[in-house]
């Protein structure tokens, strides 16, 4: 009995490895394409003449549809499952990407959100379905380290993304003379090879086998002594300190290629700026490879609380100082972001046992903090100077401060 018991750990153990190796490819791609945003902004800012307020709304339509399609989304994965929810979400995407063809030939900016909205919604149910799975493949107490080394590989993406844009859609421009209809198509070669890669990656997953996670197997932690998912204070603040991270990570991000660019700052044309900024996503495909090591020995929470505060000094240093010393310090803040979001996905997620896909639904729909916050630092840098307007992430990194020393624990 005890020999055949742990065979079937073993193939458990084995059948949860492979499955982890193949969720990587998603957490890659959805990194890609979201970086890719951090180059839109500046291309489409010149391309449709815009202001900071009216760039920054290709982060908000984008991350508009976390909040508006995550619940849904939980949903449908409670419904179809994990697997059958991947494979829906990679095909949405992949329809996104196509309509990028149509809006630049077009040349309207309104289609281009359009089609950043659809895109983003096959991602919100990629991830409402792969978040919360690869917290479930294995011991709760692994969880975060689980999570983070699988987005270790969405920081690839990141990496990869703006280099691959910088190539294919701003040097694309670069030299010619100003022709708008031309700088609006550079975009669709890069989109297209996008849908193909994710109409693909929806092929392969409809023909692998993915173990099934029953939600009935975490409900034998949950002690039941709530009956909404919204009563998980820990789960409620968890998404505060998700549209708090998203928010900053994502104003930085946005605005760093117009930043790197200011005379006062260092200068550079957007096209060797946006190489850069693959330096400020790679340090966070670094920082969660070692977070992987690192929370062996130091507590989530404490790593979190700490690398906020290491972030805020960054920021003051850059405001305070100027020059490339600020264009370094922005470019650091990757490496300590590294381990935020999926260091508070997990510890939100804890113990909620089968209110897990509900839960998972109200962290994805808290990314909305990427489409508001950097609006807000838009109008701020439209009002007071793009370097000042970096104050708004300082607070957001003090939140997250504060859930990493004590927001993240349960209450009964």
């Amino acid at each position: 009995m005890a020999t055949s018991s742990n065979a079937s750990q073993t193939t458990r153990t084995s059948s949860y490895t492979s499955a982890l190796i193949v969720l990587t490819s998603l957490f890659f791609m959805w990194g890609l394409i979201t970086s890719l945003n951090d180059i839109l902004i500046p291309h489409l800012k010149g391309v449709f003449t815009l202001n900071y307020v009216e760039a920054m709304l290709i982060q908000f339509c984008f991350f508009t549809a976390y909040f508006v399609m995550s619940y849904p989304s939980g949903w449908l994965v409670e419904k179809l499952g994990y697997k059958l929810g991947i494979i829906i979400g990679l095909s949405v995407a992949g329809i996104g990407c196509l309509l990028f063809y149509p809006a630049a030939a077009a040349r309207v900016y309104g289609i281009f959100l359009f089609a950043l909205f659809v895109l983003a919604s096959g991602i919100t149910l990629l991830q409402v379905a792969a978040n919360p799975y690869v917290t479930e493949l294995g011991s709760p107490e692994t969880a975060s380290r689980r999570l983070n080394l699988t987005q270790a590989f969405n920081s690839l993406g990141t990496t990869i993304g703006p280099y691959f844009g910088s190539v294919l859609i701003l040097q694309a421009v670069t030299g010619q003379p100003v022709d708008a209809v031309a700088e609006a198509q550079s975009v669709q070669g890069p989109y297209i090879g996008l849908a193909i890669a994710l109409f693909l990656l929806a092929l392969v997953f409809s023909r692998i086998p993915l173990p099934q996670i029953a939600e009935q197997e975490t409900a034998i932690t949950n002690d039941q002594k709530h009956s909404s998912v919204w009563q998980y204070r820990h789960l409620i603040l968890g998404a505060v300190g998700i549209f708090t991270y998203v928010g900053a990570e994502v104003s930085i991000g946005s605005f760093f290629v117009n930043f790197a660019s200011q005379p006062y700052v260092a200068g550079l044309s957007e096209h060797d700026a946006g190489r850069l900024l693959s330096l400020y996503w790679g340090g966070a495909m670094v920082g969660r490879f070692v977070g992987v090591v690192l929370m062996t020995y130091i507590r989530p929470g404490t790593l979190l609380a700490f690398n906020a505060c290491i972030n805020m000094l960054l920021l003051v240093i850059a405001m305070m100082v100027g020059g490339t010393t600020a264009m370094y310090a922005v470019l650091a803040i990757g490496l300590f972001n590294s381990i935020m979001f999926p260091t508070i996905f997990s510890l939100a997620l804890k113990g909620l046992g089968h209110f897990t896909s509900k839960g998972s639904g109200i962290l994805c729909m808290a990314i909305v903090g990427g489409a508001i916050v950097p609006v807000i630092q838009g109008a701020l840098a439209d009002q007071i100077g793009l370097l000042p307007s970096f104050i708004l992430p300082v607070i957001c990194y003090f939140y997250i401060f504060f859930y990493g020393i004590k927001g993240h624990k349960p209450r009964d």
